[in-house]
């Protein structure tokens, strides 16, 4: 196994699954920020183990932990049900903005994995995924593969149920065909919410739009299409962008302006102590 486990910071999850939510027409994709930590002690087991680590046992206890920190949202180019893609420029352009961000946090960050989401189905990877997890796994073999099932209704319960899990590719024994091979995943709870996060669930709106209106501007390039399919064409843009407005948009202004308020109460709370322990010092001299 090439990783050991997975670490998701919570506020990278929070993106993740607000992103998962953002449709339950379309899978949606992005990338996985984070660094590579090695388990304690897995270099002594290694190096007593000898050059060859002889047992998955043992190369489990030696494989890194890969703790993501924080996200990249994808622009769609093309929306499928059942599918999709990341474009050569798409993880050119992730690196690139892998580095402001290790900049931004000041951490080693790099591009660790991807994810998807999986509206209406199970969470276990397809063989499309499978088969697309093995093609990153030969760029680097510990890169990983996150699923979020969402918008699956137990319809006896007539309740919803959102799943996720964590996954890699291997060779399946005497074949030529590759197998999923599951990873553990821990949510890692985080007092608060990182800028890096903050950043990719503010761009989320502007990413969902964009992908509405290029979208739309390819219909209307279409001499062909004829006045009434035009107009509904437009109509059926602006009924999208008001369907994010009112399914991520309003929700996350809601959620950003809670957050502000508990910031605030928060920095009263503080001065009030600060003061006090200002005169409890003044008292003593």
């Amino acid at each position: 196994m090439a990783v050991q486990a997975v670490h998701l910071d919570s506020d990278a999850f929070l993106v993740c699954l607000n992103h998962a939510l953002s449709t339950d027409k379309e899978e949606v994709m992005g990338l996985c920020i984070g660094v590579l930590k090695e388990d304690e002690g897995s270099d002594a087991k290694a190096a007593s183990c000898g050059a060859d680590v002889s047992t998955a046992a043992e190369q489990a206890q030696a494989a890194p932990i890969v703790h993501i920190r924080s996200v990249i949202i994808l622009q769609r180019s093309d929306k499928r049900k059942d599918r999709v893609e990341i474009s050569p420029e798409q993880l050119s352009a992730a690196s690139a903005e892998t580095e402001r961000l290790a900049e931004l946090t000041g951490c080693p960050l790099r591009v660790v994995g991807w994810y998807h989401s999986h509206p209406h189905i199970t969470v276990w990877p397809s063989h499309v995924d499978v088969r697309t997890q093995a093609a990153y796994q030969l760029m680097d073999p510990r890169f990983v593969g996150l699923i979020f099932s969402c918008f699956v209704e137990d319809k006896q319960a007539h309740t919803g149920e959102i799943a996720y899990t964590c996954f890699q590719s291997a060779r399946a024994p005497q074949s030529s065909e590759y197998e999923r091979v599951d990873i553990p995943l821990h949510v890692v709870p985080r007092a608060s919410i990182g800028k890096a996060c903050l950043e990719s669930l503010v761009e989320l709106p502007k990413i969902l739009c964009q992908e509405e209106l290029a979208a739309y501007s390819r219909t209307c390039g279409r001499p062909e299409l004829d006045p009434v399919t035009r107009i509904r064409n437009a109509s059926v843009y602006v009924e999208n962008v008001c369907s994010q407005v009112s399914a991520v948009s309003g929700p996350l202004l809601q959620w950003l302006e809670s957050r502000l308020e508990q910031n605030r109460e928060l920095l009263r709370e503080l001065t009030q102590e600060k003061k006090e322990l200002m005169e409890k010092l003044a008292s003593l001299k």
